[in-house]
């Protein structure tokens, strides 16, 4: 089964997949991830991106099309496949079902985890973690539960992402509307898309993916 998880950054598409690749044995296919590990290795990809990222550049959608094309080929077809931060545009939509089509699949389910902006912002702004040891916190949902110490290691020195800001966070969600929202409709057309409720605790959206995927 291949399925795609969209939503904007932030609705949790990472811990999502984390889930199903530890409940169903799925291979999640995170284009950052790949991308980093391809330029790690120096695979024939990984030294095109390479190139095309130090001088500061997009790796384009023919690159991480081709990234994709062999981690699917490299997999056995039992695998399922969970294509996490791709497709985010309509050219990469219709490269993705050309690249299936070529191994041997198709998607079974296109998930949209569905956000409140504000919700969302809160949610992201409001996240931190221990400099030490990189436990997670949240300012005000999941607190040190001794103020300004790591319940993990003790610590007293926390960090935050630089881009987990209000205008970040807004401006993200205006380009998810505004290139990847776009691709639904086609997948609509194919009665394939579901959505679920991102807000909710993650063992709730867990559990209704699990119960798309069952469907």
């Amino acid at each position: 089964m291949n399925i795609i998880l969209l939503g904007p950054p932030g609705a949790g598409k990472g811990t999502q997949s984390a889930g199903l690749v530890e409940r169903h044995g799925m291979r999640q296919l995170s284009t950052g991830d790949m991308l980093r590990a391809a330029v790690k290795a120096g695979t024939p990809v990984g030294l095109k991106a390479k190139e095309v990222m130090e001088r500061g550049e997009l790796v384009s959608d023919e690159i991480v099309s081709d990234l994709i094309d062999a981690e699917l080929a490299a997999m056995g077809p039992e695998t399922g496949a969970i294509f996490d931060g791709y497709p985010r545009t309509a050219p990469q939509a219709d490269a993705l079902d050309a690249i299936l089509a070529r191994n041997g699949r198709s998607l079974a389910h296109v998930i949209e985890l569905e956000v409140d902006e504000d919700a969302l912002v809160e949610r992201i702004t409001g996240r931190f973690s221990c400099a030490k040891c990189g436990a997670l916190y949240h300012d005000t949902a999941n607190p040190p539960s001794n103020p300004g110490v790591c319940d993990s290691c003790g610590s007293t020195e926390f960090k935050r992402r630089p881009d987990d800001n209000e205008e970040t966070v807004r401006m993200r969600m205006q380009e998810y509307r505004a290139k990847t929202a776009p691709i639904l409709p086609g997948y609509e057309a194919r009665g394939i898309v579901s959505r679920v409720d991102g807000m909710a605790a993650i063992d709730a959206v867990a559990d209704a993916i699990d119960a798309i995927l069952r469907s």
